[in-house]
């Protein structure tokens, strides 16, 4: 049963190239919701909805925010970043297309995934993004 009595709010910075900190804002949101009584099912979809965002930030963005919202059997995800911006958003959900530098590639990151783990992970999905600016991801995933 959710330990849930009002709204857990939290974020994290993400800064751009810092694979050394790479999911620990995931694991520690897990962490939270596995300790909240959210099933473990529905903490592993919030977990891997949030890594792919923080790894998105980290590998294409300067910095950006990763934060949530945890209500009674939902949780609302947050991720936006001073990045790029995404040119083509149905190429971009597509599996394995990846604009990620091959240096990134090298190190085991960003093979395409990202995005349409994302989708499948969660029950509702938007993607705002402005070329040369940034983007800003939000997810509802029902726990």
């Amino acid at each position: 049963m959710m330990k849930i009595t009002h709204p857990i709010h939290g974020s994290y910075r993400l800064v751009g190239g810092d694979f050394a900190n790479a999911g620990r804002a995931s694991s520690e949101l897990k962490s939270l919701l596995l300790s909240l009584g959210v099933s473990r099912s529905g903490a592993e979809r919030a977990a891997v909805a949030a890594f792919e965002a923080e790894m998105n930030v980290i590998i294409h963005a300067a910095a950006g925010m990763l934060e949530y919202e945890i209500n009674v059997g939902e949780i609302n995800i947050l991720a936006n970043d001073m990045g790029p911006g995404i040119e083509n958003i149905e190429l971009a959900m597509q599996e394995g297309y990846s604009t990620a530098p091959d240096w990134v590639r090298d190190m085991g990151w960003g093979a395409g995934m990202g995005l349409s783990n994302m989708k499948k992970c969660s029950d509702r999905m938007r993607i705002d993004t402005v070329v040369g600016e940034g983007t800003t991801v939000e997810m509802k995933i029902y726990l």
